[in-house]
């Protein structure tokens, strides 16, 4: 077997493969005669059909096969040896009228070459990096939530403005009966308002599903429909009132406190605010860190120019989908993918020029801190190592698994690289502020 190179341009290329019949022949034999000891024909005994007819039979079907296995086999090897970066898989060109029974078989593959590029990390143009701080109005905000999450419901006589209202919501028509507790602060309107203060128990109130809550995705539990329904909804639902509530606040104390915190974390109002705002910031600098990954993603995509062999790709996407494309939809296909595999080639071109690799050892270690994280969700603060490493071993045994938690690792990785390479200016900003200059 001869394989060569014909170089188009920067970004194309042709392979040549010359295969005769010493490559193949012997292992097409083997194979031939393998299929005539177990071969069933009428007429004859198993293992005598004359290996003429099985030739007949058999021969050009088992040819073609090895013959494929062949090429598939020595153009990987050709490709890893040549160290040649491919975008895709070599195509095969159409050849109309091919010989299989010639001495020597040729065959031509299309390839899509990967373009040569520099990724300066040292950009000028600084990108913003967010300091989310928890200012002193969410930190008061998230301890009166706490306080009434803790406090104690009180039974009232007539709803008030802060009261929690439980009843059922019912609508023949429109097929709604769903019992609920409305917490009357998150209602809209002064209309609804007006019709459901100072109720009693056993009171019925007409209300509008319409903006009837200051957050609109609150009525599809509300009503105990789908939210699709939900947002489309503007009827009228009648509210039967069973129970009226007022949630006295918790006392900040240390009994509330150590439910909180644990025994003894926290023994102040003050530490108590000051625990909030660490943990709060804590969190929001995931969201600040997701932020910056993204805006330099978006950065290297437009800037960082190089020409890709989109000829090549589209009829690559043409050949290869699970359905069959026109060439139209193809192209609509590459022009839809075009931008992930640009930063697919920028963020390998990095990975490449900074060295960075996932060990096992390092990748189990993240999968433990991971799933550690996931237990404190559940109340379980101190898991036992074994455990860890009991668990960790399962989620190790899945590859779609390690796949995510490789993506998540190096996305931390490239994360902490451009935190000391790529030009950053800091923000400080609070969380409200955050949202809308990120969202608007």
């Amino acid at each position: 077997m001869n394989i060569t190179k014909e170089q188009i341009d920067d970004l194309n290329a042709v392979l040549k493969v010359a295969i005769t019949k010493s490559d193949y022949q012997d292992k097409v034999d083997t194979i031939l005669k393998d299929y005539r000891k177990q071969a069933n024909i009428p007429g004859f005994r198993k293992g005598q059909v004359p290996l003429g007819l099985i030739k007949k039979q058999y021969g050009k079907a088992i040819l073609v096969d090895e013959v494929n296995k062949l090429l598939q086999d020595n153009l990987n090897k050709y490709l890893t040896e040549e160290k040649l970066d491919v975008l895709g898989n070599p195509l095969p060109k159409q050849q109309d009228n091919f010989d299989w029974a010639a001495e020597e078989l040729a065959f031509e593959f299309e390839l899509g070459l990967a373009p040569e590029f520099e990724v300066p990390l040292k950009i000028k143009k600084p990108i913003t990096h967010y300091k989310i701080v928890a200012d002193k109005k969410m930190v008061d905000e998230q301890v009166e939530r706490i306080q009434r999450q803790y406090g104690k419901l009180v039974t009232k006589n007539k709803v008030g403005k802060k009261d929690e209202v439980t009843g059922g919501f019912i609508n023949e028509t429109a097929e709604i009966d769903h019992r609920t507790t409305l917490e009357i602060e998150k209602l809209k309107g002064k209309k609804a308002l007006e019709s459901i203060l100072e109720k009693k128990v056993g009171d019925t109130v007409t209300l509008n599903t319409k903006g009837l809550f200051k957050e609109d995705y609150l009525l599809s539990s509300a009503l105990g429909i789908p939210q699709e329904k939900a947002d489309k909804l503007n009827i009228n639902v009648d509210f039967t009132i069973s129970e009226i509530n007022e949630r006295e606040p918790a006392v900040l104390n240390q009994e509330l406190f150590d439910k909180l915190f644990g025994k003894d974390m926290v023994t102040s109002e003050k530490e108590m605010k000051q625990r909030i705002k660490e943990d709060s910031e804590k969190q929001f600098e995931q969201q600040a860190d997701q932020k910056l990954l993204n805006d330099v993603t978006e950065y290297f995509i437009e800037n960082i120019k190089f020409d890709l062999p989109s000829e090549f790709l589209t009829k690559w996407i043409q050949m290869t989908g699970e359905k069959p494309l026109t060439e139209e939809q193809a192209g609509e296909e590459y022009e839809k993918s075009e931008k992930g595999l640009r930063y697919q080639l920028i963020e390998g071109k990095i990975i490449k020029d900074n060295n960075i690799q996932i060990q096992f050892e390092e990748l189990k270690d993240f999968a433990k801190g991971f799933i550690k994280t996931q237990m404190a969700q559940f109340g379980q603060l101190n898991p036992k190592d074994e455990e860890l490493d009991a668990i960790a071993a399962r989620v190790m045994g899945n590859q779609d698994e390690v796949k995510r938690l490789s993506e998540q690792l190096m996305s931390q990785k490239l994360l902490t690289l451009y935190k000391e390479k790529v030009n950053l200016k800091s923000k400080e900003v609070t969380y409200e502020n955050f949202i809308k200059e990120v969202y608007g």
